[in-house]
């Protein structure tokens, strides 16, 4: 893949996104192709007593020294046959650099969200650990939250109630913010972090094609009062049927809603894409999990 297509799909807007095929014994995954930093061959893990059992120990990458994830402990299936043959995708989510043991690295597909279903709630296993199902001409996988993986790892590396602390006494807010996060973790992380800081009148989507159809639907409807019925909108980006970017683009391009701000918060918030979010219009950008960062954009942007 080139730097051109990247910049292409970066700036389009499309609900398209790239995503990089790898095997798991019989298992076919998916990574975004904006977390992946370069994908090396397996090196020689250092090991760390006490670590986490799904963490092999760390590496040395150039000057960094990163934690290697083992995806088939993570996904409860047996190792390499040819370990020696394996690859590390080296990824980068919530501010952290990390790098996942897989067994074989195949191609790129380029693909809309609208192909990419909510797994089932009745779903186990390596399904617990799955934003969607990516549905291919030949074949289905599965795209992974690599989020949540690390965040059951190292739990301080997700939201933190705790930290908001440091704002010290919140008055109750009567305003409405509407929220589009496809995890159920994160969701209940967020509405108990955002109630914390005095907003309780949140309503939640799994994706952004329901909040759109929600917000659709006041604008259709005369009789309310779209200023006093959404006051701010919060999305993450990957999310099945439609992601945050087009979400917040479709926003700002409807002469009803233009002026509702958008929050973007997710763990795809770095310095190199941190403009795609700016292309479609986005009136703040936060990393995950900055939750003090997002209360103070909420604050700022809704008097």
């Amino acid at each position: 893949m080139s730097s051109t297509q990247t910049d292409i799909l970066l700036e389009s807007g499309t609900n398209e996104l790239e995503v990089i095929m790898f095997e798991i014994g019989s298992g076919i995954f998916g990574i975004n192709v904006l977390k992946v930093r370069e994908i090396i061959n397996a090196v020689e893990v250092t090991k760390i007593p006490n670590s986490h059992e799904h963490v092999e120990g760390v590496i040395r990458l150039r000057e960094e020294v990163l934690p290697v994830i083992n995806l088939s402990h993570v996904l409860n299936i047996p190792e390499s046959e040819n370990p020696e043959r394996d690859k590390f995708i080296i990824a980068e989510l919530n501010q952290v650099k990390v790098a996942f043991r897989v067994h074989h690295v195949s191609r790129i597909h380029r693909i809309s969200w609208e192909q990419i279903e909510k797994p089932s709630e009745l779903s186990s296993g390596e399904h617990a650990y799955a934003i969607g199902i990516i549905k291919l001409e030949d074949q289905m996988s599965i795209l992974l939250d690599f989020e949540k993986v690390v965040v059951e790892i190292d739990p301080k590396s997700g939201v933190n109630v705790e930290s908001l602390k440091v704002l010290g006494p919140r008055e109750r807010s009567t305003k409405k913010l509407i929220v589009a996060e496809d995890s159920a973790m994160l969701r209940q992380l967020l509405k108990d972090t955002l109630s914390e800081a005095g907003y309780e009148d949140i309503l939640f989507f799994e994706n952004g094609k329901e909040a759109w159809e929600h917000l659709e639907g006041l604008t259709e409807n005369e009789s309310v009062n779209l200023r006093e019925e959404v006051n701010i909108v919060i999305t993450d980006i990957e999310m099945p049927q439609m992601d945050g970017h087009h979400l917040t683009g479709r926003i700002k391009g409807n002469s009803q809603l233009k002026d509702i701000p958008v929050i973007i918060f997710s763990s795809l918030i770095t310095k190199d894409l941190f403009h795609k979010g700016e292309t479609v219009g986005a009136s703040a950008q936060v990393s995950k999990p900055e939750i003090v960062t997002l209360v103070e954009k909420i604050d700022q942007l809704i008097k």
